[in-house]
């Protein structure tokens, strides 16, 4: 990989993908698609919540904690010990700021259940839940907080064994582990496929409703 595509796939410190990646997925979509009168959308987001709430209340409460070991401890004038205060959390807001510190301060359980309600957000966003039939499928990805997820509208998911959504989750985000990213969209997209293919086989007349391309946000 060229030293402009690194650059690129890493922009913004996020997982994006080269042209010819994102052609890669675009022609899996397509090809898909071409088994199914399913609908198929692959979204990446470089994150799902700014959580800049986290760095004002870890440092405001800690920086309400510093006044009572120097009222106990020492006998500083009150201003001084209220400087000592205002110096502490503007001090440790401007450590917590950074996007890696500051994802560090939130708990991983409030980050899952923010990028499953971006996951659902996107669902509506892309119209998944319009399909005729309600054959939608949502392969989501929010890279800040290392999260995947299938969403499946009513038609399919009734049909599918137990399991299958979470089987492919599992397969893309080794893929993502290993660096392999695209191979992981490429994978999700052509068993996602598979299984609206089961199901639900191209009728006489399958409009294309919903775009076939990455769909990238920041």
């Amino acid at each position: 990989m060229s030293e402009a595509e690194r650059t690129q796939f890493y922009r913004r410190g996020s997982l994006l993908f080269s042209a010819q990646e994102e052609q890669r997925i675009a022609e899996a979509i397509v090809a898909a698609e071409r088994s199914t009168s399913g609908e198929i959308i692959a979204v990446i987001a470089a994150e799902s919540d700014s959580y800049l709430y986290a760095p004002f209340l870890w440092a405001s409460i800690i920086a309400l904690l510093v006044p009572w070991p120097l009222i106990v401890l020492t006998w500083l004038p009150v201003q001084w010990i209220f400087l000592a205060q205002l110096l502490v959390f503007l001090v440790l807001l401007l450590v917590f700021l950074p996007q890696r510190v500051r994802l560090s301060l939130v708990p991983q359980s409030v980050k899952h259940m923010r990028a499953h309600r971006r996951a659902v957000e996107q669902f509506l966003v892309q119209n998944l839940h319009t399909t005729s039939g309600r054959t939608g499928v949502l392969i989501f990805v929010s890279v800040a907080e290392r999260y995947a997820e299938v969403l499946a509208d009513t038609g399919i998911d009734n049909k599918v064994v137990p399991g299958t959504w979470n089987a492919i989750v599992n397969t893309l985000t080794q893929n993502i582990a290993e660096g392999q990213a695209a191979n992981g969209f490429v994978e999700a997209i052509t068993a996602a496929g598979e299984q609206l293919a089961q199901h639900f086989p191209p009728g006489t007349s399958d409009p294309n409703e919903l775009p076939n391309h990455l769909i990238v946000l920041d």
